[in-house]
């Protein structure tokens, strides 16, 4: 049986150009890129190559890109770089209630060090409000994430720069989600840092990158090791892995008509799915949105539920951010937004990418018409399939 995959915002499968250049690096370019000798240098070379690549999908200068492991690890620099570099063991940081763990457990971390955090609230659609308030003399960084894994809504980030940087405070955005969807020039907008993450965009796990605008004060590096990317942070660097990211930052930035193909795509999914289906609700905000991203409650079925029958059906989706499942507990994203938990109990996320087709789509309502029919309860299952 085919796999239909519609959960890309957890992560992408590999573009097959990707893949092919790391299986050639993993092979032939084993040299240390801090060696002098030809090795290492030839390994230099690729990783220079690499960082050019990613700094043109978001319009950076190469020397504003620090690689990292991932969209995680670029997260906890920004905050614990700001913090422990700027703050000492004090200050103010600003974030929302809807981050990702990766912002949100190092700000409990901060807590515990003596600094003060405020998460703004968002409204029913998930959209921040509150900022200009809330921001304050002791303030040392707002991190605001630019799109929602789960909702696919999109923030402001443009604004809420403009705010910080009227106040002098740094601004960093989480954009793991966003860059390689949708387009995003950092040169035109007020942004000092931006996490990237190479897996979300049909690249390797285990690569990212950190944005850290020219000029911006130096931050405390959370690894420490050798001299590498500038002493900004230590460790041989991952040399396959980086060349896959800036190839596949590359194949981003060539590819930028997905756009308005995934969007269309999704909204061809959700009119099958709202037209065959009742009793199914949109969360999130429908203007402001990732072009991939649907999270639909279906009255009557657990999520959970829904989501195993789905897999059985050969139909890959979530319930939500991938980092936070297995908690037990209900989304704290949809949770921030007020809906109830029974509703959210009810929700599914899909999410689009490249590779899917509208004979997949197609295919994928029609075993989601059956699986919800199947495990409705009570009267709702009686008026599963609009007629």
């Amino acid at each position: 049986m085919d796999k239909i995959y519609l959960d890309h915002n957890a992560t992408t499968p590999i573009a097959p150009e990707v893949l092919e250049l790391v299986t050639s690096v993993l092979q032939n370019q084993f040299g240390n890129p801090s060696s002098v000798h030809s090795a290492g240098r030839s390994a230099r070379v690729l990783v220079d190559e690499a960082r050019e690549q990613v700094a043109s999908l978001i319009g950076a200068s190469p020397s504003e890109i620090v690689f990292t492991s991932g969209g995680t690890e670029a997260n906890n620099f920004a905050l614990l770089g700001v913090a422990l570099g700027l703050g000492k063991n004090r200050g103010h940081i600003v974030t929302s209630q809807v981050e990702h763990p990766s912002i949100l457990n190092p700000c409990l971390q901060l807590e515990s060090l003596g600094f003060d955090v405020d998460r703004l609230k968002v409204d029913s659609l998930g959209r921040i409000g509150g900022l200009e308030n809330c921001l304050t003399e002791s303030t040392l960084l707002l991190s605001l994430q630019h799109a929602n894994s789960e909702t696919g809504v999109l923030q402001d980030i443009e604004k809420a720069g403009e705010v910080a940087r009227k106040r002098g405070i740094l601004f960093h955005t989480d954009a793991v989600q966003s860059v390689g969807k949708i387009p995003l020039c950092v040169q035109d907008m007020p942004i000092d840092m931006l996490s990237i993450s190479a897996h979300k965009l049909n690249g390797p796990k285990g690569v990212g990158a950190l944005y850290l605008r020219k000029g911006s004060p130096d931050l405390f590096s959370p690894i420490c090791g050798g001299g590498q990317e500038k002493k900004r942070r230590g460790g041989t660097e991952n040399v396959a892995g980086i060349v896959g990211f800036g190839k596949a930052c590359e194949l981003a930035r060539l590819s930028s008509q997905e756009t308005s193909k995934l969007s269309s795509l999704r909204d061809h999914f959700f009119h099958l799915v709202s037209s065959k289906i009742s009793g199914v609700e949109v969360f999130g905000d429908l203007e402001n949105r990732l072009p991939n991203t649907l999270n639909l409650g279906f009255e009557g079925v657990e999520g959970d539920t829904l989501l195993i029958g789905l897999d059985m059906a050969g139909v890959a989706v979530s319930t939500g951010s991938a980092c936070s499942s297995g908690t037990g507990l209900p989304s704290p994203v949809l949770t921030a937004m007020g809906i109830p938990t029974d509703k959210i109990n009810s929700s599914i996320r899909f999410s689009l990418g490249k590779s899917n087709t509208i004979a997949e789509i197609e295919k994928a309502t029609e075993i989601l018409v059956r699986t919800v029919s199947l495990n409705r309860t009570g009267t709702h299952a009686e008026r599963t399939i609009k007629t």
